[in-house]
């Protein structure tokens, strides 16, 4: 991983701690540590762009309690949810 990719996932995976939602703060900040090492530049500007969409569309979506748009809705938010399921 280059330095500039290294940076990019630690500001990432900070900002997907504290997004201000507490539930989406555990959910993606725990997501970040564990996969954003290993997600493609790509993949990392689809996670960047999610978070982007805000917390409660986040959460409303990984609950399936809205459908998630199709600029969203992709291997990245996949990931996502496969990993809320198995946490839960």
């Amino acid at each position: 991983m280059s330095d500039s990719t290294e940076i990019r996932v630690r500001r990432l995976a900070y900002q997907a701690s504290y997004t201000g939602m507490k539930e989406t703060d555990l959910l993606l900040g725990q997501f970040a540590k564990k996969h954003l090492p290993n997600l493609t530049e790509k993949q990392l500007d689809m996670f960047e762009a999610l978070l982007e969409a805000g917390d409660p569309s986040i959460f409303a979506w990984v609950r399936g309690d809205e459908q998630v748009p199709a600029e969203f809705d992709g291997p990245v938010f996949d990931m996502i949810k496969d990993f809320h399921i198995n946490q839960a």
